[in-house]
């Protein structure tokens, strides 16, 4: 595979010149985005709008950049993210929308409608075959994201408990993964009912397509051999008594996120902008974030989503630690070798891009192309 082009622009701006979404739009340009065919095509700018609690998500300014520029080109855009499989404010539809709007994401501060990509309660979903897949036949993709002709990814570029880094890759295949289809990427079993916090109310038990619910004693129990690990029962509960085990380890979920992003960014025009800024120790799902470990580095956007990933790695490991922060502290004053696995060890970024290259899914070679 030939090598890519990754644009870069710096966050350095001068007093009274150009703002930073003044680069982010000579960015995109520079990088290629007018060459897409948007007219009277639907636009998926894919972002985090950041759980409750959590500081460290993009402003909804970078946002209504990218869905301008769409517009210019007579697209139609929306920005859109799907349900979590994690307990929190964003769970459904419904949570997540004023999760959105609590953190400033409305169709004012974005420029277009927010529309969210797998349904009320994240089983609106479709099956996509995975080219190449070794783990994984089909991702579970959220409906309205896989409808989209042309998908944009927006991340904010981080840290991550379990792929080591939270790049575009993550936002593009957990991201727009649906609940089964997270449950896939994290889990191999089944969901489980708290007794002590189960009230038997049998909101479940309604929503349950395979019958693998029952109530008893005024309390729900899961039959695992009926359950086929949708999820839906976990966005019901209006108790938080379902939950599931996180059980499949860093490598496997790393390696099931390229099949999914693999899986979307096949037969449609894509286009990914990464932004590293608050570059914090764990993923904005998180309702808490600690304070950055690096500097902010820049803006960067490319066709290609693993050179672009691959890029912002390796920016990021030129940096030192920010006094004070998680990295100096595990590192001990000391550059390290890999800021990434230093802040979160069991982690491993290679496990990303080995699996990215071995399908056959972008390329790690890239030349990075300086944007004023």
């Amino acid at each position: 595979m030939s090598t890519a082009k990754v644009y870069f622009t710096d966050m350095h701006t001068e007093a009274f010149g150009d703002s930073l979404l003044t680069k982010l739009q000579r960015l995109i340009q520079a990088a290629g985005i007018e060459q897409i065919d948007m007219e009277n095509k639907f636009a998926a700018i894919k972002l985090h709008f950041g759980e409750r609690g959590n500081l460290a998500f993009l402003r909804p300014n970078y946002v209504r950049v990218i869905a301008e520029q769409v517009t210019a080109q007579k697209g139609l855009p929306f920005a859109t993210d799907c349900s979590t499989l994690y307990i929190g404010y964003r769970k459904n539809g419904i949570d997540h929308l004023y999760t959105a709007q609590l953190n400033g994401f409305n169709t004012d501060t974005c420029g277009c409608p927010i529309i969210m990509g797998d349904g009320l309660k994240g089983s609106d979903d479709v099956e996509l075959p995975v080219p190449h897949g070794e783990l994984v036949q089909t991702a579970k993709i959220g409906r309205t994201i896989a409808d989209a002709d042309v998908l944009i990814s927006l991340t904010h570029f981080k840290c991550h408990e379990m792929t080591s880094f939270g790049g575009t890759i993550k936002n593009i295949g957990m991201g727009c993964a649906s609940r089964r289809g997270k449950m896939e990427l994290h889990c191999t079993a089944k969901p489980t009912v708290s007794l002590d916090k189960c009230r038997g109310c049998k909101s479940c038990l309604k929503v349950c397509a395979h019958a693998a619910i029952t109530v008893a004693a005024k309390k729900a129990v899961i039959d695992h051999g009926r359950c086929v690990g949708c999820g839906r029962c976990i966005a019901t509960c209006p108790f938080d008594a379902i939950t599931v085990d996180y059980n499949n380890g860093p490598l496997e979920v790393s390696e099931k996120t390229v099949e999914y992003a693999a899986a979307l960014c096949t037969d449609r025009p894509t286009f990914h902008i990464s932004i590293m800024t608050d570059v914090s120790p764990y993923c904005d799902c998180h309702p808490e974030n600690d304070m950055p470990i690096i500097p902010n580095v820049g803006m960067l956007a490319s066709r290609d989503p693993v050179a672009l990933d691959k890029a912002c790695v390796d920016l990021a490991n030129r940096q030192h630690a920010v006094p004070g922060s998680l990295l100096d502290k595990n590192s001990s004053g000391k550059q390290p070798t890999d800021i990434f696995i230093c802040v979160n060890p069991t982690t491993s970024p290679a496990a990303t891009f080995d699996h990215a290259v071995k399908i056959g899914f972008g390329t790690t070679d890239y030349e990075l192309v300086t944007v004023r």
